[in-house]
């Protein structure tokens, strides 16, 4: 049955096991990702205070390093996604192996840059005297893995163009087994202490790169791709991934002057702001995965020329965001009581905290349908215009959010300011699906 001559029952049933089969191990993926950083955490607190604070300021700038390259999993997914829908496969993954190559150079270029300054950027972020020698360590040895981590970045595009999410999943998993037994056995086994924990990491990484690697090169011998650099294709990679570079980078500078905001608030309103911040980003987990689904399914159609099948496929995602955005915010609501306590036991940031959690669970289904037609329009290869529309919603949630302590407003304000930006991000979004522009076929944009 063709997408034409599909009822549209039939064809809702046909979104809904592409996006489930997509999505969910998606989810499990990158729910996996932040809980290196967590391990880390709960193995090296038991080291001592000045350890933890040193891993702390470290694991920041790292995973802030490593997610401004986020454009090597999403220029990667789009790009080879619509070469998979062209039917040429040897093609779709000499596109991942361009993205793969970029990746090593990406990586090398942070190495020569951290390792020599890394006492420095440890000094601008504020560590004290006791905590900074711990970082610049943990630091130095972990930047020595950034290479892996992008690695890892755009393998997992390659495989999300190809429609596999489930691999993903499965390296993520034995990563985290992996680093959690590892940094064990080298903090307290072998009684290295921090640098332990950074090696640890290190090992794990390239181990997880490593088996992207195996899965892709085994994909290009099968398929007659080469695994040689190729200039050209690298260069077509990285100018791919600049727009949405400036995306990432934007919404980064959005996050970080929420975060100055609520600091000037006062303690219990960063208290509590980092409290919301983290619950955030956990449920945008589960709507990311969503957004990669699109990613994966819009490129194929696009590039397979069926622009009925990109559209309704839009259309039947834009509406699992919304479901999935009110369920969120259902359980958002219903969990207060459990969720606040787990976190902190001052009454005052619990109160400060409460209100603002109305408006992020009253926002989920406008985060989700965000999340949804930013990943429609990453799968359309619309990086352009991405970087376009955060730039303009940087513009107006920055003097928004900056207006909350001139005007005396508490944190419910800022996390209303927070919901505008969504509400700014969802308008360009709607405006650009509804246009048809990002709407244009072939195997390559």
């Amino acid at each position: 049955m063709t997408q034409a001559s599909a009822t549209p029952k039939a064809t809702r049933r046909q979104h809904d096991r592409e996006i489930v089969a997509l999505a969910v191990p998606a989810f499990g993926a990158l729910v996996a990702e932040p809980l290196f950083v967590m391990a880390d955490s709960a193995i090296v607190g038991h080291l001592g205070t000045a350890q933890l604070a040193g891993l702390g300021i470290a694991s920041a700038l790292l995973t802030t390093a490593v997610s401004v390259f986020v454009f090597l999993a999403y220029a990667t997914t789009a790009a080879v996604a619509r070469r998979v829908g062209a039917g040429d496969l040897q093609a779709a993954i000499r596109q991942g192996m361009d993205g793969i190559w970029l990746a090593l150079l990406l990586g090398a270029a942070v190495i020569a840059t951290v390792l020599p300054t890394a006492p420095s950027i440890v000094e601008i972020f504020g560590a004290s005297d006791t905590a900074a020698p711990y970082a610049t360590t943990y630091l130095r040895i972990s930047a020595l893995g950034i290479p892996a981590m992008l690695v890892v970045l755009a393998s997992t595009g390659v495989l999300r163009g190809l429609q596999d999410t489930k691999t993903p999943l499965y390296v993520a998993i034995a990563g985290f087994v992996a680093n959690a037994v590892l940094n064990v056995g080298l903090v307290y086994g072998a009684d290295l202490g921090i640098a332990g924990s950074a090696w640890g990491t290190v090992i794990a990484q390239c181990g997880m790169a490593t088996a992207y690697l195996v899965v892709v090169v085994r994909g290009a011998r099968k398929h007659g791709a080469s695994l040689r650099p190729d200039a050209a294709g690298i260069r077509a990679s990285a100018q791919a991934g600049v727009p949405l570079l400036v995306r990432t980078l934007s919404l980064r500078a959005i996050l970080m002057i929420a975060t100055a905001v609520a600091a000037r608030l006062g303690d219990a309103d960063i208290a509590a702001h980092q409290i919301i911040l983290s619950l955030w980003s956990l449920l945008a987990f589960a709507l990311d995965a969503i957004a990669i689904a699109g990613q994966a399914i819009i490129g194929r159609y696009l590039g397979a020329g069926d622009t009925e099948g990109a559209r309704q496929a839009c259309r039947r995602m834009v509406e699992w965001g919304i479901a999935v955005g009110v369920a969120l915010g259902v359980l958002v609501v219903l969990s207060r009581p459990l969720f606040l306590p787990l976190f902190t036991s001052d009454s005052v940031v619990r109160d400060t905290a409460l209100p603002a959690l109305v408006i992020v669970a009253l926002s989920q289904p406008i985060c989700g349908v965000v999340f949804v037609l930013d990943g429609v329009l990453m799968g359309a290869g619309d990086g352009p215009y991405l970087a376009w529309a955060m730039v303009i919603t940087l513009a107006v949630f920055a003097p928004a959010a900056l207006l909350v302590p001139a005007l005396d407003g508490g944190l419910t304000a800022l996390w209303a300011a927070m919901t505008l930006m969504m509400v700014i991000r969802m308008l360009t979004l709607w405006l650009r699906t509804r246009s048809g522009r990002w709407i244009v076929t072939g195997a390559t944009r």
